[in-house]
């Protein structure tokens, strides 16, 4: 039974390509024999793939999600709130926008790290998180994953920054708002505070659908996973 919680903290991130790898690749942990523990695995990351990469990875997947929507550090709201005053609310909306365009690139490099971290559940691991709380799997996702993950997504959003147009837009909001009589001048570090925001959005929407999984059953989509995550209900 303890094969299904591996699925808990990855099955958001992992894209079809690789579902038969992981599912390959899982620590065997324990086995029911009168239930295909595997198959449900399989069924629910195809699930979480289906729920959550797609709204992540897809442009506005972070612009028009509301959970997950990275705003402007604090020391860039004046800058916002400056440029809209002198008549520029475009530049200012276009370099919000360009934020969460690189955070949904990003994302998609996210895959293997996770994978990783599932093959590296141990036992223990699985029985904390079984007898943990609704997010127990994104707890244990998070701690396990987080420097790995900073450490791929922070040039890949240095990188977006240049595919998607954010270091030049970035730059004139920055020397416009530097070029404002009496103000004190900025120069803020975006793609650290990109590469923060994103992985928070990340581990929001694991969140989700964990408790989703977890204690909805309108969730469990089919026989198979009714009946796997039936003995998660019974701990």
């Amino acid at each position: 039974m303890k094969n299904i919680l591996l699925l808990l903290g990855c099955f958001t991130l992992i894209n079809c390509a690789e579902l038969q790898q992981v599912a390959n690749q899982l620590p065997n942990i324990g086995q029911n024999q009168n239930l295909d523990i595997a198959g449900g695995l399989k069924e629910a990351l195809n699930n979480g793939i289906s729920k959550q990469v797609t709204k992540l990875t897809a442009v506005d997947g972070f612009f028009k999600n509301e959970m997950v929507k990275i705003l402007l550090p604090q020391e860039l709201q004046k800058v916002d709130k400056t440029l809209r005053q002198i008549g520029m609310g475009i530049l200012a909306d276009e370099g919000l926008k360009v934020l969460n365009r690189a955070a949904e690139d990003a994302v998609k490099e996210s895959t293997p790290i996770f994978v990783d971290a599932v093959k590296n559940m141990s036992f223990k691991d699985a029985k904390n998180i079984l007898m943990g709380n609704e997010n127990a799997a994104t707890n244990y996702l998070q701690n396990s994953t987080t420097t790995a993950l900073y450490s791929k997504f922070n040039p890949v959003i240095k990188n977006s920054f240049t595919k998607v147009g954010a270091d030049k837009i970035w730059s004139q909001i920055i020397t416009k708002y530097n070029s404002v009589p009496l103000v004190k001048k900025v120069n803020p570090d975006l793609t650290d505070y990109t590469t923060t925001k994103a992985l928070e959005g990340v581990f929001k929407m694991i969140a989700i659908e964990e408790k989703n999984i977890r204690t909805d059953i309108n969730s469990r989509t089919t026989t198979l996973l009714q009946k796997v995550f039936a003995i998660q209900d019974k701990k």
